[in-house]
């Protein structure tokens, strides 16, 4: 018995690519209701980048955020207030930083699933005394006026710190973040990547004003952004 596998084919038509060109940009987001919002006002000495999100059973979203700095306890006993977030979990302890599972609620303004839906891309996320300061990548001007437009309609202030515009003749898009690019400045500057080395990732914190955690995040990224570019 023979089966003829062509009515089992479909009608698909290949992978699009937009990785021709596109635009990164960096912009400082805020809104009352923007996801640990009402934490960050009260919280000013911590510096927060979660680390990746998850839905799990009925539409319940967790986020996973590092945290670093000198004052965790004004950080938790702010968590304990905001409307944005509940049922919050120390999920893991490190010398300078803390790892925070937090759940959203309904009350919680977020930008995550407009970027995708627009074809973007989350490059970088941290946050800034403003609110979120936030590193994106669109495969063309239209999807970023789209999400801007998305922020407009509800109410989110977009601040453009920096962006970079890519086409076809560029053999890659370099999505460095400004805080990737001091860091990266001053190790050069100061021999880190000399043999032997002339600064410490201890000194360049110090120098930075920074934990070692976020040193150590932020080096690891932008080489690897760097690498990724050199190598597409």
């Amino acid at each position: 018995m023979s089966i003829d596998v062509t009515e089992y084919e479909d009608d698909r038509t290949g992978i699009r690519s937009q990785a021709d060109g596109g635009i990164v940009t960096q912009l400082r987001l805020d809104h009352s209701s923007l996801f640990l919002r009402p934490t960050l006002r009260r919280a000013t000495d911590v510096t927060v980048e979660p680390e990746y999100w998850t839905t799990v059973g009925a539409g319940r979203t967790l986020v996973f955020c590092s945290v670093s700095g000198d004052s965790f306890e004004d950080f938790e006993s702010a968590l304990e207030l905001d409307p944005t977030v509940t049922d919050p979990v120390l999920a893991d302890r490190y010398p300078d930083r803390r790892v925070y599972r937090v759940e959203l609620t309904d009350r919680a303004v977020t930008f995550i699933a407009a970027t995708a839906e627009v074809g973007g891309r989350l490059l970088d996320l941290s946050s800034s005394r403003d609110g979120w300061r936030v590193q994106l990548q669109f495969p063309s001007r239209d999807d970023l006026v789209s999400f801007n437009d998305h922020c407009r309609d509800r109410d989110i202030s977009v601040t453009v710190d920096h962006l970079r515009l890519s086409d076809d003749e560029d053999d890659c898009v370099v999505a460095l973040t400004e805080k990737q690019e001091e860091l990266l400045a001053v190790a050069h500057e100061e021999g880190y990547f000399d043999v032997p080395r002339g600064i410490s990732q201890d000194e360049l914190a110090d120098r930075l004003g920074v934990s070692k955690s976020a040193v150590s995040q932020r080096l690891r990224r932008a080489i690897g952004e760097l690498c990724a570019s050199k190598l597409c």
